[in-house]
């Protein structure tokens, strides 16, 4: 067949010829940034066929998928399913027409639980099904081969693992077309053989699958018929029994390809060893011993999940380790190995890139002492090397200067590469460094990662294709439950070797002190990486802080204090349960206190002695609609006018304190004491509004953890755009947790109203930074995803508690900003340790 530009598409032979396509994609095109990513692209995909979509990265095979279920719109062309003309999709239309999409980076909230993951995306319908919920998710993540607890964070599973979720959704949704964008980069074989198997059995079921991989051994085991992409257009389409593999490296890649691998090291008498590793332990593995020559590529292998990248990170200088590392004739400890040597992680989202850092930025950051001239940095030394390893690497981006993240998958890879390159590395660590690469680029990978072994920088390479390692590598490892059951050479290295030596291994699993601890006490390990840690934490600082001051001073328990700081409680309490709306959703509102004085501003106009009821209750609804206003403006800003959330705020913040004083140049317009009086109604030494407040939060609470409402906002904070791809309203959400946050300060407002019983244009704006506080020390996270109202309640208490305890222990006023800050440096600290340890336990 010769390399055409277009091949006749016909219709495979197991489908009849007058079944109406599935999915008919005709002359779609997509710009970015004025750059073509797909030109006059059509596409048929039948019922009942597995469709494979080829191409190198940046083909625009994603960005076609992307269209095709509805996460980008298309700038010209059609789409029919099912023979009827879709209109504008998203994400949302295209799940109820039945599409469903395995994205190659998993649309997963890592902030949120396995099972809340599943309640994101999926509709109620598919828990309704007789069985509890917890079954039913279980039921889902069995039908993959997944064997995680349904409470654990997603954080805390592995790349493999989020895929085999992420596959999980997709087939929950017994979907009519089902898009499986290069699924099984990151699994075992055993995982790979599972989904294959699942695969088959939803296609002869009639639904129709489109499968993008960069693997031709896939498509001759999976696919019935093949479509190649190359610089966003269609370059042929063909059955997979009536094309040579040959003939697709060269559509796919323009030219014929001579070989995938280069030529492997060729041993010499004089060849120095120039890489030792000497009964090298640590967490996940034990007693790894290899030597390697100048020159020699030294391989990983293993079934997935065996210590192959516990022993690569601790390569890295990631992880502690006992033993011997040896480059040349220097011996590495872990710091020197973090500083010298190079690592190319497997998640490159995770732990290889910035996302939002530029092209530029990402290579050079480890790099830039090179470009120092004097103390500062030479931007035109930085441009011409940087531009000279990114070109060397062929990266294709619109700029140096593009956002990394809008680059695709491969060229994402080759950025890692080029920084790692631009280091001046003592060793390469190269963990899974073709994951989603198209074959093209993979070639031009392993020549660069052949030409720095040979500079004589020794090269470790980690992979779940053995056929990678066996054409790439000198020596391999291979690898059973932590240990090196053999270590093959030159001849020896084939796949068969490596996959024997693996399967038939007896050694017993080496143990990973971390995980061990976990595994026996899995409900309190998830407690303590769990929300309600905190707010735990917090009940006994607060216990054994009163238990301190009463015994100083008899009266902090009074009937008289007690109402006191429940009282004032009840006003920070509203507001801060606002400000943890806006928080979850990884932003802030700074304009809360201010909104709160001015409501107060707004309420001395209208609820005053000897106004008629009328325009007492004209008051209060003026301030919910001033509340709910504000709140949307906020969100408005943020969402449409593309302010971040501190700009908009903040700018909302100087409009009503202006707005304040304009009202009241100072204290006046008393408030109608019947209305104080009843507000501050009491049971005892308990304000009836602080059991409102209570009651307030415990439904908040249920409607987060219980609702979808709740895991929505938790979803957009989490990961934005996987929230989008789950179906999450993101402008919605925002907006409305915007007014939420105003609609809770419009609570606060009503207790300072009560509280200074006055329109003071100077009150309230300290309730922004109080709020904060309270928010932060009742576990929330400052960038979104995770944190509770119970939290936010405690540390209001333990806040005011705070301040009134000054007062008791006769200390100046001095010390409550004092002890306030400590309380926000102590809530920031114990967050980024409790973070950076739960991110050292994650298996990557």
């Amino acid at each position: 067949m010769n390399n055409q530009d277009t091949i006749d598409v016909t219709t495979p032979d197991r489908v009849p010829a007058l079944a109406p396509a599935t999915l008919t994609m005709s002359h779609i095109s997509k710009l970015y940034s004025g750059v073509a990513a797909l030109s006059d692209v059509s596409v048929t995909i039948s019922p009942g066929e597995v469709h494979a979509i080829l191409g190198e990265n940046g083909a625009g095979k994603s960005t076609l998928m992307n269209v095709a279920s509805g996460t980008a719109q298309p700038d010209g062309g059609t789409i029919e399913f099912e023979g009827t003309p879709t209109g504008v999709l998203s994400p949302v239309i295209a799940g109820q027409l039945g599409i469903a999409i395995v994205h190659q980076h998993p649309a997963v909230l890592p902030d949120m639980t396995v099972l809340e993951n599943l309640q994101v995306a999926l509709p109620a319908s598919v828990f309704s099904t007789g069985s509890s919920v917890d079954a039913t998710a279980a039921a889902l993540l069995a039908d993959v081969g997944l064997s995680v607890h349904l409470r654990d964070r997603v954080e805390l599973l592995t790349v493999a693992q989020k895929h085999l979720l992420e596959i999980a959704k997709a087939l929950a949704l017994k979907p009519k077309l089902l898009i499986l964008d290069e699924p099984t980069a990151p699994l075992g074989q055993d995982s790979v053989t599972l989904l294959f198997d699942r695969v088959r059995a939803v296609v002869a079921a009639g639904t129709a699958v489109v499968y993008i991989t960069h693997r031709l051994a896939e498509v001759r085991e999976l696919a019935d018929r093949v479509t190649v992409l190359r610089d966003g257009r269609v370059r042929g389409s063909v059955p997979v029994d009536q094309i040579t593999d040959d003939e697709l490296l060269a559509m796919i890649v323009g030219r014929q390809l001579e070989s995938t691998f280069p030529a492997k090291h060729v041993p010499a008498p004089d060849d120095e060893v120039n890489f030792t590793l000497d009964g090298l332990t640590g967490p996940g593995f034990a007693k790894i011993s290899i030597e390697a020559v100048r020159g020699e590529i030294v391989g990983i292998a293993g079934v997935v999940g065996n210590g192959q990248s516990e022993l690569m990170r601790a390569l890295a200088g990631l992880e502690d380790f006992t033993g011997t590392v040896r480059v040349a004739d220097a011996t590495l400890t872990s710091r020197d190995l973090l500083r010298d040597a190079a690592f190319m992680p497997a998640d490159r989202h995770r732990e290889g890139l910035m996302m939002s850092l530029s092209v530029r930025e990402n290579a050079a950051v480890s790099a830039l002492t090179k470009f120092r001239r004097w103390r500062l940095l030479s931007r035109k030394r930085e441009l011409g090397t940087v531009g000279q390893t990114l070109g060397s690497l062929a990266v294709k981006a619109a700029s140096m200067d593009a956002v990394v993240s809008s680059l695709s998958g491969g060229n994402q890879q080759k950025v890692v590469m080029a920084r790692a390159l631009l280091s001046e590395p003592r060793m390469v660590i190269a963990d899974e460094p073709t994951q989603g690469v198209d074959v093209g680029a993979r070639a031009e990978i392993y020549g660069i990662l052949r030409e720095v072994s040979a500079s004589g920088i020794p090269v470790v390479v980690a992979s779940s294709d053995a056929k990678e390692l066996e054409g790439l590598c000198d020596r391999v490892i291979v690898m059973s439950r932590g240990h090196a059951v053999e270590v093959l050479r030159g001849s020896e290295i084939s796949e068969e070797r490596m996959i024997t030596a693996a399967v038939r291994s007896t050694t017993r699993s080496v143990s990973v002190d971390s995980v061990t601890d976990a595994s026996k006490s899995s409900g309190l390990r998830r407690f303590v990486q769990g929300d309600y840690a905190p707010a735990v934490l917090l009940v006994g600082v607060i216990a054994l802080l009163g238990s301190f001051i009463f015994s100083q001073n008899a009266r902090y328990l009074s009937d008289f204090n007690i109402y006191s700081v429940l009282t004032l409680v009840s006003a920070l309490g509203f507001i801060a349960l606002g400000q943890t709306m806006s928080l979850l959703i990884g932003g802030i509102d700074l304009s809360v206190g201010p909104l709160a004085g001015f409501l107060v501003v707004i309420a001395s106009f209208f609820i005053n002695d000897g106004k008629p009821p009328l325009a007492i209750v004209l008051g209060f609804v003026l301030m919910v609609v001033v509340a709910g206003a504000v709140g949307l403006v906020n969100g408005s800003l943020i969402r449409f006018a593309k302010f971040t959330p501190i700009a908009a705020t903040l700018t909302m913040y100087i409009a009503l304190q202006g707005l304040s004083f304009i009202l009241r140049d100072g204290p006046d317009g008393y408030i109608n004491s019947t209305v104080t009086a009843v507000i501050g109604w009491q049971i005892g030494p308990v304000p009836g509004a602080f059991l409102v407040l209570v009651i307030a939060t415990l439904v908040a609470e249920f409607f987060l953890r219980k609702r979808r409402w709740g895991w929505r906002l938790r979803a957009t904070g989490s990961s934005e755009e996987s929230a989008r791809r789950s179906g999450v309203g993101i402008n919605r959400t925002v907006i409305l947790a915007y007014v939420a946050t105003s609609l809770f300060t419009f609570a606060g407002a009503v207790m300072l109203m009560a509280q200074i019983g006055v329109g003071d244009p100077a009150q309230g704006v300290g309730y922004t930074l109080t709020s904060i506080t309270a928010v932060v020390l009742g576990g929330t996270s400052l960038l979104g995803g995770r944190g509770t109202f119970v939290g936010t309640l405690l540390g209001s208490i333990l806040l005011v508690q705070v301040l009134n305890a000054t007062s008791f222990l006769g200390l100046s006023q001095m010390w409550q900003y004092i002890f306030q800050g400590l309380l926000i440096l102590a809530a920031a600290i114990l967050f980024s340790v409790v973070r950076a340890r739960k991110q050292k336990r994650e298996v990557v």
